[in-house]
């Protein structure tokens, strides 16, 4: 039998982990192209429905219109809503399909080189003659079980690292699935019952600040790599974006915003912004904004989450501190902060 058959069925574990790897990944790019088929039908009702609407209220007058006008526009942004979910829903599928299709990669590169490796091995063992044949023959099958067990452990962390992500990207597909689901048209009372104004999470602290705090503690100590690069967002000074990834990651219906500034702003068109005149209102789970300002990088410098305070000294998690995230306390003071913002 050749050596390289000898080698994959010994072999059997780390060939396993590269086909499941291929079929996962077959199976991402698929679902990844029908979210893109929905967004698109859904942004071509959109339209149809926008421009007939406008067409039958064209001639009206009075109430009847003004009250169909505004169950149009209801339907309008819950459909809005939905062709955006969709192609939110595509754009995760995609990434974690490229994760998929990077780690299939990767382990069936390793099964290529164990498998030359281990033949070789076998090859060389098989060529001895003579007496020395059976010692060569035990020998060779003690370094292919070592490689073996090398190869199948390097297998082991890409698959880990796919399971992470598959992980991750099906609770942000449940997080939009559940915006859909409240943001809709058919019910707008039902949300208001459910999300009243002033609620308990909307002021930061409580659960949200918990799950922010949780999930920005889970990360202390991760490290960017070459030029900024970072598994958070855009490759860049990235403290913004583990900022706005940690409070997406815990349920806040935020963007990945990079710079500081615009989740300063954020939090102001939303009534969860305080001024440097108000830090006292900080909590944990809340972004405190280092700088004299929104207005550019130059004016908004840093920003950090905050895990505790005591007095007037306040410990932040902090993405990109001495290339890290990491855990460091400030006095809370209108010197080093502008402001912040609750998480909602």
């Amino acid at each position: 039998m050749d050596s390289h058959v000898i080698a994959r069925k010994v072999a059997g574990q780390l060939v396993a982990h590269r086909d499941k790897l291929a079929g996962k990944a077959e199976d991402a790019h698929r679902a990844q192209a029908a979210l893109e088929a929905t967004a698109r039908a859904v942004e071509r009702h959109h339209a149809d429905h926008k421009s007939t609407a406008a067409t039958a209220t064209s001639h009206w007058d009075g109430r009847a219109a003004a009250g169909f006008d505004r169950k149009a526009r209801t339907m309008t942004k819950a459909l809005d809503v939905t062709a955006a979910s969709s192609a939110k829903g595509a754009s995760i599928v995609a990434a974690t399909a490229s994760s998929l299709s990077t780690n299939h990669r990767a382990v069936a590169h390793l099964v290529d080189e164990y498998t030359t490796k281990a033949a070789a091995i076998l090859d060389a063992a098989r060529a001895v003659q003579g007496a020395g044949q059976r010692a060569a023959l035990l020998r060779a099958v003690g370094q292919v079980a070592d490689l073996v067990r090398t190869y199948t452990n390097e297998s082991v962390k890409h698959l880990r690292a796919v399971q992470r992500e598959m992980k991750d990207a099906a609770e942000d597909l449940r997080k939009l699935e559940r915006r859909v689901e409240h943001d809709g048209f058919a019910d707008p009372g039902e949300r208001r019952k459910k999300h009243p104004a002033g609620g308990g999470s909307g002021k930061g602290g409580g659960a949200v600040g918990k799950r922010v705090v949780d999930r920005a503690r889970g990360q202390l100590g991760y490290r960017e790599g070459a030029g900024n690069t970072n598994k958070f967002g855009p490759t860049g000074p990235w403290c913004s974006n583990f900022a706005t990834w940690s409070w997406q990651k815990s349920g806040v219906d935020i963007g990945i915003l990079p710079f500081t500034g615009d989740v300063y702003e954020w939090g102001q068109e939303r009534g969860l912004a305080y001024g440097k005149n108000n830090l006292e209102q900080a909590r944990p789970g809340d972004v405190l904004l280092f700088g004299t300002g929104p207005q550019s990088p130059q004016t908004s410098t840093h920003i950090g989450i905050v895990e505790s305070v005591h007095g007037d000294r306040v410990t932040l998690i902090e993405g990109n501190s001495a290339d890290q995230v990491r855990r460091v306390t400030h006095t809370l003071s209108s010197s080093t902060f502008y402001g912040g913002v609750h998480p909602k």
